[in-house]
């Protein structure tokens, strides 16, 4: 039975390079079963190139790599049938209709089947499941931007993977279609028994749907933890401001919910304007990739491996 002790995706000194240029140098990741990670990152860091070397579909120059306990450079169809991919961007015949295509894929995967996983998924239910029901009849290129990053999802998940690749999500949809990926997603991760990692320079994005976060930049991580996790490494303090008989008032705490405690306790409800003002990803990003990207020393990274609970 799998737990979330499980370890998915294993790597130790991962290099790539391209003749004289490295892309990847010394790349350190762990994930384990039932988390969404994220590999945040400026365009350029590295990111595609990391996944595409996890999904078996690039040679690495370097580096230990174990995904399902399996090296995806030697690995077989066996293998591949327990992984999802969704890329930046995927054309198919536009006169697929969205159940014939799912139905059709799916036929790939049957040989797969397992006691423990029954693949591939019923056309009619991956559809219910990615929210596409009242789509299912129509042809591919009359889909939405929105509803076709749906059907991609739908072409990963078809098999049943145990783990699902999203390379970039939610590029090029409007505000609409990227909040209704974001609940797909959520969706997937709590309903669904599959690891995903995903790809993104979204800051919004990386904080909402992931359980933990790799900040890849000039090639390496550069720091690894929650949202939190990150914005503490860099701030420690968080700053309480507030106004007491007309005069404006900030104090930097470590301990924020018990400072605001003691003044409520002190000053009653003659506080107004209270504010606590903590490290947003943002701040924290770009402090790590400007360190980064100056030379300077970074910390080990805040966890290696975490155990995360739904």
């Amino acid at each position: 039975m799998t737990t979330r002790d499980e370890v998915v995706l294993d790597v130790e000194g991962l290099r790539m390079r391209y003749g004289s240029t490295e892309v990847l140098r010394d790349v350190n990741l762990r994930v384990h079963h039932g988390e969404v990670v994220c590999l945040l990152g400026p365009n350029g860091a590295g990111k595609t190139t990391t996944l595409e070397i996890l999904e078996g579909f690039r040679m690495r120059s370097a580096g230990r790599i174990e995904v399902l306990g399996t090296d995806p450079a030697h690995a077989d169809e066996r293998w591949r049938a327990r992984v999802g991919v969704v890329l930046q961007s995927w054309r198919d015949h536009g006169r697929w209709r969205v159940r014939e295509l799912l139905a059709h894929l799916g036929r790939y995967y049957a040989p797969y089947s397992t006691d423990r996983v029954r693949r591939p998924w019923n056309a009619d239910e991956l559809v219910a499941a990615v929210g596409l029901t009242a789509h299912a009849d129509k042809k591919v290129r009359m889909l939405s931007g929105g509803q076709r990053r749906r059907l991609d999802v739908a072409v990963g998940l078809v098999g049943r993977p145990e783990l699902l690749f999203l390379d970039e999500p939610t590029a090029g949809l409007d505000p609409v279609a990227r909040r209704e990926f974001h609940d797909l997603v959520e969706s997937l991760a709590a309903q669904q028994d599959t690891t995903i990692v995903l790809t993104t320079h979204d800051l919004y994005e990386a904080e909402k749907l992931s359980d933990r976060i790799m900040i890849l930049d000039g090639g390496r991580i550069i720091a690894d933890g929650t949202a939190e996790e990150l914005a503490h490494r860099i701030a420690g303090e968080d700053e309480v401001r507030w106004t007491h008989e007309g005069r404006h008032h900030r104090h930097s705490t470590s301990e924020s919910t018990k400072f605001v405690h003691e003044l409520f306790q002190q000053y009653g409800e003659d506080i107004a304007d209270l504010e606590v003002r903590r490290a947003s990803l943002e701040d924290t990003y770009l402090s790590l990739v400007r360190q980064a990207e100056s030379g300077q020393d970074e910390a080990a990274p805040v966890n290696e491996s975490r155990e995360v609970h739904r």
